[in-house]
């Protein structure tokens, strides 16, 4: 599939990232895979993605959450009919420190296709919770953010 060759490639999706989500781009996240079912992505620890107390701010950790559940619904969206997508609400813990690269992980692409495929058939928004884990370098968790979308056949 193109669009896992286009998130996949370092290159073609710091493209994507400035042309979309510039925010993004700037603080530096980056995709470390994404296929059907999962998706990790990247957050440095610099100076473009640090608050006054020396770790990671809390809308860039944000940030890289929603994109790794995000990468999972266009990967599910690409090559159907068109369906529109909504953040409808944003939850987090912070449960530790970040002042160290973050990987935000999101492991629901079958969770999300099934949700998808119902809005599709009933025409009528269909909602999922999907969770995203950051985890420093040492694998503990650092973040948990909860991004609620929303599915409906345009």
């Amino acid at each position: 599939m193109s669009l896992f060759r286009t998130i996949n490639s370092p290159w073609r999706f710091r493209l994507f990232l400035w042309w979309k989500l510039p925010a993004a781009a700037f603080v530096g996240i980056r995709v470390l895979q994404c296929d059907a079912q999962r998706a990790v992505v990247r957050l440095p620890y610099g100076w473009r993605s640090q608050n006054p107390f020396h770790s990671i701010y809390f809308a860039a950790q944000c940030a890289a959450a929603e994109l790794s559940t995000g990468l999972l619904a266009l990967a599910t969206l690409h090559g159907r009919e068109p369906v529109s997508m909504l953040v409808l609400r944003i939850e987090a813990d912070f449960l530790k420190k970040a002042a160290a690269p973050l990987h935000f992980t999101c492991e629901q692409g079958k969770e999300l296709e099934a949700v998808v495929q119902k809005a599709i058939e009933t025409g009528e928004a269909q909602t999922i919770r999907m969770a995203s884990v950051g985890t420093l370098p040492d694998g503990s968790e650092a973040a948990r953010v909860w991004i609620t979308w929303s599915f409906k056949k345009r």
